[in-house]
């Protein structure tokens, strides 16, 4: 009791240290950094939830952030929709889609719902472009009055949020099952897990989180193509990630995204060109060769070793 105590001391403390980050300083790129470390968090701690505790590797996990953000966006600024209910109905869209290609794909084994996810996501981005070719830029009465600071706390909560989710869901039941199909899906079974509900329930949680992370940058970004949304960059970040920061744990994507964000951003200003992206590259393969189990892994790992 004790112990459960005292983490969530530290965890509190924690959110309080970050929230007073606008109060200690109002420079542009600090908050900017912040800002999109924790919309980082939401999306990684969302793709965690399918890969990390699932084991089931989504490859088009941008097409629900994309969704969600598209959702937020127009409900918010054509429809004149209040942000947390457009915010609800991007975290509401993105599952019922996925609901739809989620059902047939997971009752096949093997690799088809990577492609499944990968193909959808590829889709909908072509069709973004195509049919939306004009950039969503905010309208002039909100670029005069546009701040990062509700930006940033907007962010901060759906990111606390999304942790707390991911907490809940690990320790629950569902949680027990999901990690069991991760290890063995012909043993987890045999034991009388259901596979299909843990690996459909894990999707859907995914990606109601995703939407969320989507809806959050669509309030954030000042203009973009719709296109844009449905990168294949985005799930290419969350998985570098959660598995760099550690795949399967809740800390892991919250330094895995503090690392991404802090040493993308300084690597940027040094290096000419895009010449940091190929440093980057480089420095994230060293991590995952040397620390399979990610940055929480290898300090563990280490932990153990002094003790010996």
């Amino acid at each position: 009791m004790a112990h459960n105590w005292k983490k969530l001391s530290l965890i509190g403390g924690i959110i309080v240290l970050v929230a007073l980050v606008p109060v200690m300083t109002r420079r542009t790129d600090i908050l900017t950094w912040f800002t999109l470390i924790l919309i980082y968090v939401t999306l990684s701690q969302s793709w965690n939830i399918i890969g990390g505790y699932t084991g089931q590797i989504n490859l088009g996990h941008v097409a629900f952030f994309g969704l969600g953000a598209l959702t937020t966006r127009y409900l918010w600024l054509l429809f004149g929709l209040p942000l947390p209910v457009a915010l609800l109905a991007g975290a509401v869209v993105a599952p019922l889609v996925a609901l739809i290609i989620g059902v047939p794909a997971f009752r096949l084994r093997g690799i088809y719902f990577i492609i499944v996810t990968l193909v959808f996501a590829e889709i909908l981005r072509h069709v973004a472009y195509t049919a939306i070719p004009v950039a969503s830029v905010l309208p002039a009465e909100l670029l005069t009055t546009y701040s990062l600071v509700p930006r940033y706390y907007l962010s901060l909560t759906v990111a606390v949020v999304a942790v707390a989710v991911v907490y809940v869901v690990s320790n629950s039941r569902l949680g027990l099952g999901m990690m069991a199909v991760r290890e063995d899906e012909d043993a987890a079974r045999t034991s009388g897990v259901s596979i299909l509900r843990c690996k459909l329930s894990a999707f859907l949680i995914s990606t109601a989180l995703a939407g969320l992370a989507g809806g959050v940058f669509a309030y954030y970004y000042v203009g973009a193509y719709a296109g844009y949304l449905f990168e294949p960059v985005w799930t290419f970040d969350s998985v570098l990630i959660v598995f760099v920061g550690g795949a399967g744990t809740i800390i892991g994507p919250i330094i895995g995204s503090v690392f991404f964000v802090f040493l993308q951003q300084w690597l940027a200003t040094i290096l000419p060109g895009g010449f940091h992206l190929v440093v980057f590259g480089i420095i994230f393969i060293l991590v995952v060769l040397f620390w399979p189990s990610g940055i929480v892994g290898g300090v563990v790992e280490l932990r153990r070793r002094r003790r010996r």
